[in-house]
């Protein structure tokens, strides 16, 4: 489980692998990897408008997010990438399900950011007249 105080975008997909937080040996391919993920979030419309990519474990998620508390599921979103290119599950149906939460994920964060996507409820016409 990961500790809500890791603000570093790094450090919280190793944690998420089990990859001790002093442990450096993975640290270019999971950097690699985040960044491909980061730049899907981009496209999504999170993050900064320029882009954004990480180099260590200096950068952080407020660096990313801002102060946005909204976007929770980014943090998922983005683990659940570099998950299938790092350490993908060797059966095809755990994949699929990954992928299938991949694309819930993407479609949500993308409705939040898309004005008029979000599903409202239209009010009731002044002249309904219930019998």
């Amino acid at each position: 489980m990961v500790d809500d105080y890791i603000e570093s975008i790094l450090d919280y997909v190793k944690q998420m692998f089990g990859i001790g937080l002093d442990d450096t040996s993975f640290d270019k391919e999971l950097v690699g990897h985040t960044n491909g993920a980061l730049m899907v979030m981009t496209q999504l419309g999170v993050g900064p408008d320029e882009g954004y990519r990480i180099t260590s474990k200096e950068q952080t998620w407020a660096d990313f997010l801002g102060d946005r508390t909204d976007l929770e599921l980014v943090k998922t979103d983005v683990y659940l990438r570099v998950k299938l290119v790092f350490d993908p599950p060797t059966n095809s149906f755990l994949v699929n399900a990954i992928n299938d939460q991949i694309k819930e994920y993407d479609f949500r964060i993308e409705c939040w950011h898309k004005p008029g996507t979000h599903i409202e409820v239209d009010p009731v016409p002044d002249d309904y007249i219930d019998d």
